[in-house]
């Protein structure tokens, strides 16, 4: 049946999310006979062999396979071997050490989206930093050909990588299910204000990874998935939901990972690291989420200036009775709407998922009736604090 001729609703809300339905869509298996480069299938989930990838003829043909296993098939494949050489990942997780001890002595405490601060050692936009710290590491490690294969089955030439290394020590606990970026860090109320078609959007944008920096027993709690959940419309606005959540503690499973290993997975599906049991593993990951080279605009526009430019007129027209929409509208225009990129060492998420943007500021600065000029210094510290 082509996409035209599929009946789609072009709203969703909450009251489109049906626990039975949300079942009838997880509760599947996966047949190893339709993934022929895949080496077997360990709870639903697709596990390849790096070696066996990089000796395949047909790269195009890989590439198409790693694709559909993770749109219409479990949404999460597995690399066994992805780092070959140790030597490579240990020299980079030294590197990370390092960064964490800077961190640590600095007294900063990195947020998690998705847990409590503190909880863990997170290092933010870890690539720059890397990169900094040791060029020759970094480009050992980033010239991997399996991390160049799935990110370009998924997103096509052009993407553009970041690193967030997440370091859970013995007792961490877990993280709440979740999806992930974008509509994944945006609340319930933002994310149903967005067409169904974003929704779908949404998942082809990024794809989320992690390479075993350790070994990773169960009981070390490597990431939570469910299986095939990244294939249910309204997911997005139903992972927060209490069913969905208790659904998904007592269904989501679990592998275990060697150092070298990676797992890569389509951003919507359910998933949230796991609680480290272990008496003594400092579980290392270094956390991947690679772009496509099309979520940005076409030109670069100085929306700090163009906002600067505009605040008068608003604050004017609001006194004179401007109404909701008109001032809605041209911020919209004028404004960054939306919060990232930025430096989450600097600009974390303090009131939820996401730090406040330009538009969110403007607005506030409107109710407020601030002055232009109480405007500009704010728009220019929220400049600075997403500078790496």
């Amino acid at each position: 049946m082509s996409f035209t001729s599929v009946h789609r609703r072009p709203w969703l809300s909450e009251h489109d999310c049906d626990l039975a339905d949300f079942r009838a869509l997880v509760e599947r298996t996966t047949d190893l006979a339709d993934y022929p480069y895949a080496s077997a299938v360990e709870r639903e989930v697709l596990v390849y062999d790096s070696d066996r990838l990089r000796g395949a003829e047909d790269e195009r043909a890989v590439r198409a396979e790693l694709a559909r296993a993770l749109t219409d098939g479990p949404g999460i494949v597995v690399f066994q071997g992805a780092f070959a050489d140790h030597g490579v990942v240990d020299r980079l997780s030294a590197v990370f050490d390092a960064l964490i001890a800077e961190q640590r002595a600095s007294g900063a405490t990195a947020g998690d989206h998705f847990a409590k601060p503190g909880a863990n050692d997170r290092v933010w936009n870890a690539l720059e930093k890397a990169a900094l710290y040791d060029p020759e590491a970094f480009a050992d490690y980033y010239a991997n050909d399996i991390l160049a294969l799935v990110s370009t089955a998924w997103l096509g030439p052009g993407y553009q990588v970041t690193s967030q290394v997440n370091v859970v020590n013995p007792g961490g606990a877990a993280q709440s299910v979740h999806r992930d970026y974008h509509l994944g860090f945006l609340s319930n109320e933002v994310a149903a204000a967005y067409p169904a078609h974003v929704h779908r959007l949404s998942p082809v944008l990024t794809l989320q990874g992690a390479v075993a920096h350790c070994d990773m027993p169960v009981e070390s709690g490597p990431t939570m998935y469910l299986p095939y959940s990244q294939a249910y419309e309204p997911g997005y606005l139903a992972w927060r939901l209490p069913e969905f959540r208790e659904y998904f503690e007592a269904h989501h499973v679990q592998l275990p990972l060697a150092k070298g290993d990676a797992a890569f997975f389509n951003p919507a599906l359910f998933h949230a690291a796991g609680t480290n049991r272990s008496a003594g593993i400092r579980r290392m990951a270094n956390l991947l989420q690679v772009s496509s080279a099309f979520g940005r605009a076409m030109e670069t526009v100085d929306r700090e200036a163009v906002a600067n430019a505009v605040f008068p007129v608003l604050l004017r027209r609001a006194g004179e009775g401007a109404d909701e929409a008109w001032t809605t509208n041209v911020i919209a225009a004028s404004a960054e709407g939306y919060p990232f990129p930025t430096n989450l060492d600097s600009d974390p998420p303090v009131d939820g998922l996401a730090p406040p943007s330009q538009a969110d500021v403007v607005r506030r600065a409107l109710a407020g009736a601030w002055t232009p000029e109480a405007l500009r210094d704010e728009l220019r510290a929220g400049a600075e604090r997403r500078q790496s």
